[in-house]
This record gives C-alpha cells, structure tokens and sequence, in this order.
C-alpha cells in the first residue's frame, strides 16, 4: 500500500465518514485469560465514545512505512486453503457477526501474544464505496462500482492511572481521583485485506507495530503463518555488522560517510518529490555505492553473500531503516562524536607517528561543559 492509499483508509475513522455499525472485542488479562467479551453498537455509543473508538483504530494504521507499518505477504497456497487465511476471511466475510469465527480468533491471538499488562482486541468490519478518481487525482461525482470490505484489528494495553488531584466545581474544592484502568494506544494491529492500487489484495495484509523494535513475531506467526519482517533495528544493526564483516580494512570512514550520504540522498529526494510509492534499497544499489568508494571485489562478492544469508537474494531494504539520516556518530570506547550529516566533511582520520587519530576541523566555537574555550596555536 502507498501512502496515499492508507490516508485515504485513514480517513473513513470519523463517525461521520465510516460504514462501521459495531466494534467487538474481548478484555485479556496479563496471564493470558479471556476478562470479558464485548459488542458496542457505533449508534449506540455516546459522541465521545465514537471518537475514541475511531481515534483508536485509525491508529492501528500510522506511523513510517517499513517501520511502524510492514507488509504482510501470503503464499498462493494460503490464500488457496489455509486455515489462517480462511479464518480472517470468514472474520471479514461474516461481518464480524459470526461467533464461533470470533471466538476462534480471540482464541488464537491470546495464545500467542504475551503482554505485562492486561489489553483490549478490538475489531471492526467496514465497507467503503470506493470513489472514482480523475487523471489529476481528483475525486469523481458520477459514484463507483468498486466497493474495499475491510477489517481492522487493534490490540491496545490497558494501563492503570495514577491518583490525581482533581477540582470538583460543586464543592469548590480538590479532591483525589481515584486509580482506574484506561484503555492507551495500540501496540499492534492490521488491516485485512491490503488496499492496493485502490482495490482489494487478498495476498497482502498491512500490519502495525507502535515499537520499531519490535514486531511481536509470535503474534505474526500464530495469525498470518508467514515469516515475521525483520524489526527496523535489527536491519539496521545486521547491515551495519554485514559492512564491517565483510569490508574488514576496507570499512573507512569514507566508504561510511558516502554510504551515509548516498543513503540521506535517497531518503531527501524521495521526501522531496512526495513519491507515494515506498522507497526501496536493493543489493545491487549498496554495491553500486561501495564499488564507487573503490571497494575490491573479494570483498564485494563476500557482502554480496552476506547480504543473501541475512535478508535474501531480492531483498528490499528501506533506508530510513539503516541509517539515521539526521545525524552520523563517531564512537570510539570513551569518546562520542556526533556530526551534522551536512558537514561530515569536518571528521577525518589519520595515522601521525603510528597512532590512529580521528581529526575534528573547529573553525567556529567550541564549548566543553557549555563552556566556550579557545584553541591554543
């Protein structure tokens, strides 16, 4: 899905824009059992309970791309017959009306997904009339024959405030409130089936994670029996040890520094063009760049094997995943150098009198402590 297309998904979270008639669930405690089970009727519910029921479930789709929002892909086979596709079919097809298809999946999520707190499965089944769009992008007044049945997962903790001071205007007075669980934003949730190219993809799902970090791949692998993506840190920490590993005395600071460039590059221009579609790295594009910093091709071939062992042959990369391109660092055991990615050029290293040194250029003011020192000549 382009981003385009989960803002227009998006947008059908307000009570004035979405066909949503009902949100089931159930309350699951910390040790894994079934609290309660529940149907909440949308024209039923108070303004403000809409709201945070919409608020909720809209954000079971934000955040980065690759990051926050990953690609769920199903096997022709599963999609043909697969008790997990069939189920969030049966889920989706039903209406979310069908009990027993409901208890089958609230039984399968508990299962595999352990939290520290109690939390909330909310699921809602939405049919959306998909509008025409004109060549500029503008929508059509002449109506659609295309219509995108959806259902959206959000899996939310449920969290205990803490006493709070409150002022009571009958008594004029402040009194302290009492602890109570609240229901707090998504941790994970999905969207079945994909929105691809403004239609229905029974192949894709789109599933989100609130932690980079982590992707909960139990909950993956119980739900959709696919291979869990691998976290945003994790790529990035596997593809900085895949250069190091694999460059070994070739890994400079200048084949790291125009890495870092090339990357940024990349990741400005995409912003830039407000390019819809995900931006992508392939091996091919990482070994373009290395082959132009005047790595050999041993090693070329060897991180073109590491790279197959780590993420696959065809493998994409995001990468805003590997690199952070507000900032490049410098560590060393006891000292921390953290640069402008505009002015890298300020950081070299050197060899004087058979000691490794890395130079830092001060023309401007330098402060230790906050303190603004001089230089001596």
């Amino acid at each position: 899905m382009t981003d385009k297309e989960i803002s227009e998904i998006r947008r059908r979270f307000r009570p004035d824009r979405t066909n949503i008639t009902h949100i089931v669930g159930c309350y699951v405690s910390d040790n894994r059992e079934i609290i309660a089970r529940f149907d909440q009727s949308v024209a039923l519910a108070t303004e403000n309970e809409r709201e945070k029921y919409m608020a909720l479930l809209k954000r079971s789709l934000s955040g980065g791309q690759g990051k926050n929002l990953l690609d769920i892909t199903f096997q022709t086979a599963q999609v043909a017959d697969s008790d997990e596709h069939r189920l969030l079919m049966n889920l989706r097809d039903s209406g979310l009306k069908n009990e027993s298809v409901l208890d089958q999946f609230f039984e399968t999520v508990v299962q595999a997904l352990a939290m520290e707190t109690n939390y909330v499965i909310l699921l809602a089944h939405d049919v959306y009339d998909v509008p025409y769009k004109g060549r500029d992008g503008g929508r059509m007044s002449d109506g659609s024959d295309t219509q995108f049945s959806y259902i959206v997962c959000s899996i939310c903790p449920v969290k205990l405030t803490k006493p709070n001071l409150c002022f009571d205007a009958h008594e004029q007075t402040f009194h302290l409130q009492t602890q109570d669980f609240v229901v707090a934003a998504p941790e994970l949730g999905f969207l079945f089936p994909a929105f691809d190219s403004r239609s229905t993809n029974l192949y894709n799902a789109l599933y989100y994670t609130r932690s980079a970090d982590n992707v909960h791949e139990d909950f993956i692998e119980a739900v959709f029996r696919t291979e869990p993506p691998m976290a945003a840190a994790d790529q990035k920490e596997t593809f900085q040890l895949m250069l190091s590993d694999s460059l070994e005395e070739s890994c400079s600071y200048d084949v790291v520094q125009t890495m870092h460039s090339h990357l940024s590059d990349l990741i400005a221009d995409h912003k830039a063009n407000h390019d819809p579609e995900p931006l992508v790295l392939t091996k091919q594009q990482v070994e373009q760049v290395l082959e132009s910093c005047g790595v050999e091709a041993a090693e070329l071939e060897s991180f073109d094997k590491r790279f197959d062992d780590e993420f696959g042959a065809d493998a994409i990369l995001s990468p805003a995943n590997l690199i952070d391109a507000k900032q490049m660092q410098v560590n060393t055991p006891d000292v921390t150098i953290k640069v402008n990615p505009e002015r890298k050029d300020l950081v070299e290293t050197r060899v004087i009198d058979g000691a490794k040194y890395i130079l830092v250029r001060a023309d401007d003011s330098v402060e230790v402590n906050g303190i603004n020192i001089h230089i001596q000549e």
